[in-house]
């Protein structure tokens, strides 16, 4: 029932898998996909690689079936196509003109650096100590660095972006760290004061919770040189805002800044070190596609001792809230409720009272002056209160990790991204967190309310932002990082196919060959299948032919074999049939061939590079011969006639892998 794409004919609902018979083969497990007017096709599993799930950009409506045959999807792919290539293009441009600018070369570590690290009092995760070690690479090169840092809610990215700016101040650089919202800006002020505890260098932001007079005296020290780490919102952006030796711009969710602020943001990203937060994980796809774009690291893996969060959706009962105040009061931790409404919002801090009266609550919203929302927030911060009854002013980046019970108000209301982001408020330290969805006990609520919820709430394990993006079909990742008017062209294609243009666009631009075996036909007369037997499960199954399939070199094709052999014993016959059929699509692809069959005791190969190809065929028994002229996609046909004893399917591929792939990949192949 899915909406799928398949690359060459479009959009079209997945019927199922089913077994088609085939004459003198085994019987072939294929998809089968309906297009617009009911008219069917039958692809084999072998070929998976051509198909994708269709993944919008959003709340758009159903795209519509393509019709088999028809030119729309030409159209739209071709228009797809050159809009992807102006963006790459324009990325590309701006890459350029920094690769042409002098950068900061920051010196190596010093004990003080050294110190400081080690002063940290968690453990490291993999993904953050390689991300930092990325970027003092990228700060002691010759040329700036633009480097985007990418992980879900609580993976550690702040500190991340802490050490680097150590390094900056420490060689006599400033920082400026830009902000989305006030109380990030506050909460940005308070870690980055703890972590520079103990060293000479001064930390102060510029907000709303400031006084122009008391913005005015930190904005002439910034001048002056005597502010080494400035935070702020947008308001760093404006024109009486100025460094005396700025060396790096820390950028937390660049995305929730509109098009006037990141205009402002490039002047930045020609003279200094640039760093970009995103709390937006990037699947893996989008991720491949900008590589050789932007400088990319994505934070994957949960903190040591990280916990998932208990979500459970419950209808509005006041005995099971008072029970879960109760329960995080007694264990000296503090409570989120979080009601989205400002006109009843002390109504329900009134109700919160009640079911715990000895609790000390504060309730803040964005429409409080900026003094009493700052007193509000330090409060709750220094544990002055042990309830906070507020707006959804909390989702972005606050961090307190005493606080772990959350409640939502009005649970229905919320989009699903933005439930996660207010969860990821909780369970930051090594408590059990809990996240409570409260629905209201009158109010009937929408499937469309259902359906997110229950998202969220199977969704509730470490790092379920990638699953919760695309689930959501709102790909906070795409839309975000490439901007609204991309959002159009994702919904038209789907979004892995767009990312497929993508990676194909850069690759083109930056003049590497693309390697796309999908784009090779080999037929020899022999069909690899991945039995039930081997593999029950239907989605295990499509998930083996499809790395099997999407494999761009011979070692991706052995790690793919020892998955296998590790997860479900030694491969059957069919299974290496198929893995011997990709080596030789493979390294047909990669020889310049196009077309590979066998047709009247001929192996016709189709070809843009017949020399080449003759001389991997020369010495074989029998005869070579090129025939034609090159067509319009200046291919021609190179005819090889083997011995008869050669034309035995098994001999013949057999024959052809000695050929064509790298012997010494060859030797090296647990198949062979």
């Amino acid at each position: 029932g899915d909406l799928v794409v398949h690359r060459d004919h479009g959009i079209a609902r997945f019927v199922g898998l089913r077994t088609l018979p085939k004459d003198d083969a085994p019987d072939q497990e294929v998809l089968t996909l309906e297009f617009d007017s009911g008219s069917h096709l039958h692809v084999p599993l072998s070929r998976i690689e051509l198909v994708q799930k269709y993944i919008g950009a959003g709340s758009t409506s159903d795209p519509g079936l393509s019709t088999l045959g028809g030119r729309r999807w030409k159209r739209q792919k071709e228009k797809v196509s050159d809009a992807v290539r102006d963006l790459a293009g324009e990325m590309l441009r701006v890459q350029a003109a920094r690769s042409a600018t002098p950068g900061i070369r920051y010196p190596a570590d010093t004990e003080w650096q050294r110190e400081f690290e080690a002063e940290f009092p968690y453990d490291e995760t993999e993904d953050q100590l390689s991300a930092i070690a990325a970027i003092k690479r990228g700060m002691s090169s010759s040329t700036p660095m633009d480097r985007l840092v990418c992980g879900d809610v609580g993976f550690g990215k702040t500190e991340v972006a802490i050490r680097g700016a150590f390094k900056a101040v420490e060689a006599g650089r400033q920082v400026a760290v830009l902000v989305p919202t006030t109380v990030l800006a506050e909460q940005h002020e308070r870690t980055f004061r703890n972590r520079f505890a103990g060293y000479p260098f001064r930390v102060e932001s510029i907000s709303r919770f400031k006084t122009p007079a008391e913005q005015q005296v930190v904005l002439e020290e910034a001048k002056a040189g005597r502010v080494d780490v400035l935070v702020g919102t947008h308001r760093l952006l404006s024109k009486d805002v100025g460094f005396k030796d700025l060396g790096l711009v820390v950028i937390d969710e660049e995305q929730r800044f509109g098009v006037e602020h990141k205009h402002k943001l490039l002047r930045f990203r020609v003279t200094a070190d640039v760093l970009t937060l995103s709390a937006t994980p990037i699947p893996r796809t989008l991720h491949m596609a900008m590589l050789g774009l932007r400088d990319i690291s994505s934070l994957t893996t949960a903190p040591v001792d990280r916990r998932a969060i208990v979500t459970e959706v419950i209808p509005f009962n006041p005995t099971r809230i008072k029970r879960a105040i109760d329960r995080e009061l007694a264990r000296e931790g503090q409570v989120f409720f979080v009601h989205n409404r400002i006109g009843d919002l002390d109504d329900v801090a009134d109700f919160v009272h009640r079911l715990a009266p000895d609790a000390r609550i504060v309730t803040g919203h964005g429409q409080m002056a900026p003094q009493a929302l700052e007193d509000v927030m330090r409060a709750f911060m220094r544990r002055e209160a042990d309830i906070l009854v507020s707006t959804a002013i909390i989702e972005s980046g606050i961090d307190i990790p005493t606080a772990n019970t959350m409640f939502i108000s009005n649970a229905h209301m919320f989009g699903l991204a933005e439930l996660h982001q207010l969860r990821g408020r909780v369970g930051r330290s090594r408590h059990r967190a809990y996240c409570y969805l409260l629905l209201p006990q009158k109010r009937k609520v929408t499937e469309d309310a259902k359906r997110r919820l229950r998202a969220i709430e199977d969704h509730s394990m470490l790092g379920a932002g990638f699953r919760i993006a695309m689930r959501d079909l709102e790909l906070r990742g795409a839309g975000n990082l490439l901007g609204k008017e991309q959002s159009g062209h994702i919904s038209a294609v789907g979004y892995e196919m767009y990312c497929r243009l993508l990676e194909n666009a850069v690759r083109e631009l930056r003049h590497d060959k693309p390697i796309t075996p999908a784009d090779t036909l080999v037929d020899v007369g022999l069909v690899g299948t991945i039995p039930r037997g081997y593999i029950p499960s239907d989605t295990r199954r499509m998930e083996a032919y499809r790395r099997i399939a999407q494999s761009e070199s011979i070692e991706a094709l052995d790690a793919a074999r020892e998955a296998l052999v590790g997860a479900y014993g030694d491969p059957p016959s069919g299974v290496e049939m198929l893995l011997d059929l990709a080596r030789l699509r493979l390294a047909a692809t990669l020889a310049g061939v196009r077309m590979l069959v066998v047709r009247d005791g001929d192996v016709v190969f189709r070809t843009s590079q017949p020399q080449q190809l003759e001389q991997r065929l020369e010495g074989i028994a029998g005869t070579v011969r090129p025939i034609g002229r090159a067509d319009d996609h200046g291919t021609v046909e190179v005819y090889y006639r083997p011995p008869p004893k050669y034309l035995e399917p098994r001999t013949l591929l057999r024959v052809l892998l000695k050929r064509l792939v790298d012997t010494d990949a060859v030797a090296a192949s647990p198949a062979r």
